[in-house]
């Protein structure tokens, strides 16, 4: 995954996204893939068009999966 070009050109570290949805099973996704681990956390993608990160998962802890609310679309 690339950083955007502003944050690293900013020499910022990314985004601070504080409000999430907890889903405790990872076949409650439809239409969502994950990277490669990163130290000890997967991050979680749109599997059709690979947009993200919308999300993660803490490999220390396997029924804990994090979506950010901003980055995905919900009523």
């Amino acid at each position: 995954m690339r950083k955007k070009a502003a944050a690293a050109a900013a020499g910022g570290g990314g985004d601070l996204v504080r409000e999430h949805w907890l889903v405790r099973d990872m076949f409650s996704f439809e239409n969502v893939g994950f990277t490669r681990d990163v130290g000890n956390v997967k991050f979680l993608v749109c599997a059709d068009c690979e947009a993200g990160p919308i999300g993660w998962h803490c490999l220390d802890d396997k029924d804990s999966f994090y979506v950010a609310l901003e980055r995905v679309a919900h009523e």
